[in-house]
């Protein structure tokens, strides 16, 4: 488990390091977008993995939604770093949805906040909600992320 967090922790850092470096060459944009997929992979197999916690394994679970709002926010932060090497038209149109996307992982800590308090009754229901929370907001990542390359690239 600590290796995964290492793992997905140096793999944020170096998209964040990347996305704010200079953009002139096409290897540097490719090798983003190969850091930030990879991320992408990461936490995505994260996300699979959190689906089979049985309530022995609450805290595993616990531990792993941390880590997996941890990554969210670091990969929100990569976002926002190439959102202000856009143009001022891009940062203008971005701006709402970033702003959406904020709200969605703040929605996730209530969720975590459960999950850390659920009973043996309560616990399907809850992982399955935090669950649900969590792959929307992974999908509004991947959405938004998608958008926002078609437009710093076109």
């Amino acid at each position: 488990m600590k290796t995964f967090s290492h793992t997905l922790l140096l793999a944020s850092l170096c998209a964040l390091l990347v996305a704010g470096c200079d953009k002139s060459s096409p290897a540097s944009d490719a090798s983003t977008a190969q850091q930030l997929d990879q991320l992408k992979a990461d936490t995505k197999q994260a996300a699979t993995d959190m689906k089979n916690y049985t309530f022995a394994e609450k805290d595993k679970f616990v531990e792993k939604m941390q880590t997996e709002l941890d990554a969210l926010n670091q990969e929100f932060a990569a976002l926002g770093v190439k959102i202000a090497n856009a143009s001022d038209a891009v940062k203008a149109e971005a701006q709402p949805k970033l702003d959406a996307l904020r709200v969605q992982i703040d929605r996730l800590t209530p969720e975590l906040e459960k999950a850390k308090n659920a009973t043996a009754s309560t616990w399907d229901d809850i992982k399955a909600g935090a669950q649900k929370a969590y792959d929307n907001t992974k999908q509004a990542f991947k959405d938004f992320g998608a958008w926002i390359d078609k437009k710093i690239n076109a």
